[in-house]
């Protein structure tokens, strides 16, 4: 394997890629940052770091590649491994403009190589846990969704100025999950959000928003986002149907509580998204590699991809225009109701 970029996420791919997936081996590690590609190959005891992409893309021994470069280089780097026959595992998102994607991904269709989006949340066991459950028939016909997504601090302002915004860089995750645990389509977004961060404010972006989703069956569901919580990362979810409820708490570093005169006491939710998402960034990357391997239909296909880019829009619109957005059968948003 290759590995394309190595910032943050690369590295932790190239780390678990290396010590922690089974029948993977990373041979190359590229960013233009050439300093950061060999830090990054170090960690996955790659043979080669190199500042240009194309030398993985070129090599004969890399079979598939990591795509965890900026967001403006996906669809490019996507079109250019699948013309290579390289098999793909990209980061989200896949771009933010659909008619990009979808060229991107008839690329992926005309080489015939395996390519998955990383929605590493759909990996957590717990959440895969609930999944199982809601299609089991447990609490009869789901009716609501309810996910609650915070962020421990904002991101750095020239993160938010390049991201694309609340919706498609942090919501984006929310809206596959809600895809993920209804397998339904959605056919309408209602969002609303504010800035009470003057410096996010100042960058035209929200640090505060409830998006509702409805379903095709009637089903609802309610997503709140938060760039800060200032008790850490808030990750908890709820499903509620006919016949009960399933819930997904945070996790916390212990479940010790104490308690006192004063109340009762336990700790606070794992600080960020490496600490109570490790496991999904492993599974995620060994689903990956197993079905490269063995020839299997990934789960988190481009047209995930596409799907939470859809809704993402769809919010964005709607917060714009402060009215519902319907999706039609082609998932294109249209106009607001």
């Amino acid at each position: 394997m290759g590995v394309i970029g190595a910032g943050r996420i690369g590295m932790l791919h190239a780390h678990n890629l290396a010590r922690r997936v089974p029948h993977a081996q990373v041979v190359m590690v590229a960013d233009p940052r050439i300093a950061c590609a060999r830090a990054a190959a170090t960690v996955a005891r790659a043979h080669a770091a190199v500042a240009d992409y194309r030398e993985i893309l070129a090599a004969p021994d890399v079979d598939a590649v990591v795509i965890s470069a900026s967001t403006d280089t996906h669809a490019r780097i996507i079109g250019e491994a699948a013309a290579a026959g390289k098999h793909i595992f990209c980061e989200k998102p896949i771009d933010h403009d659909l008619d990009r994607i979808r060229t991107a991904l008839q690329a992926v269709a005309k080489a015939g190589v395996r390519f998955q989006v990383g929605f590493n949340r759909r990996f957590d066991p717990d959440f895969q846990a609930m999944a199982r459950q809601v299609r089991s028939g447990r609490i009869g016909t789901p009716q609501l969704l309810r996910i609650t997504s915070r962020d421990p601090e904002p991101p750095p302002a020239d993160y938010i100025r390049v991201s694309g915004g609340l919706f498609l860089d942090m919501s984006i995750h929310d809206l596959d999950m809600a895809r993920f645990l209804m397998q339904e389509p959605v056919v309408e977004v209602f969002a609303a959000g504010s800035a009470f961060d003057p410096a996010i404010l100042a960058l035209g972006d929200i640090d505060t928003a409830v998006i509702v989703l409805r379903f095709a069956s009637g089903a609802l569901c309610c997503i709140d986002n938060s760039r800060r919580a200032v008790y850490g990362y808030d990750q908890r979810l709820e499903v509620f149907g006919t016949h009960g409820c399933l819930t997904v708490p945070n996790r916390t570093p212990t479940q010790v509580e104490h308690w006192d005169a004063s109340g009762q006491h336990r700790d606070r939710p794992q600080h960020f998204f490496l600490e109570r998402y490790q496991e999904s960034y492993v599974l995620e990357l060994q689903e990956f590699v197993d079905c490269v391997r063995q020839g299997r239909e990934i789960s988190v296909s481009g047209h995930d991809g596409l799907q939470a880019i859809v809704l993402a829009q769809a919010a964005r619109a709607s917060l714009l225009q402060g009215k519902p957005v319907q999706i039609d059968a082609a998932t294109m948003p249209l106009d607001a109701a």
